[in-house]
């Protein structure tokens, strides 16, 4: 039996990376220009690779491209959600690559967050450990 205290929040939820693509950029930028995927997310934060690192403690802003579901109002652009982030640590031991984690200081527009927890509370992701 496990005596492990779950310190989160907020509930974390598996992501296909191949289907959720991210797109990220250092504050001081105005363009998006880095590329990876996530592999789980919440409504407060995401875990992440990338090919470069970025320092734990640095603000981004993020653009996560949530997979499409069987609702025809989840196709096209509408089904991004744009936030303000910190890197709160990286993983780069292994080559390639780099296993980031980012906690949500807020969104960008009005109604992603609703886009992200619509698509969360869907039921077609599995709780993440």
């Amino acid at each position: 039996m496990s005596t492990t205290t779950n310190r989160r929040q907020f509930e974390r939820f598996a992501l296909a990376p191949m289907y959720t693509p991210i797109n990220a950029r250092l504050l001081e930028n105005e363009e998006y220009t880095l590329e990876g995927h996530a592999y789980n997310i919440s409504e407060g934060g995401v875990q992440f690779e990338l090919d470069h690192p970025i320092a734990p403690g640095t603000p981004v802003a993020l653009q996560i491209t949530l997979p499409t579901g069987t609702d025809s109002a989840d196709i096209g652009p509408g089904r991004s959600v744009f936030v303000f982030a910190n890197i709160v640590w990286i993983d780069d031991e292994e080559p390639g690559p780099v296993r980031i984690a980012a906690v949500f200081t807020r969104f960008a527009r009005l109604g992603d967050r609703e886009r992200l927890l619509r698509t969360i509370s869907s039921g077609r992701y599995s709780r993440a450990a």
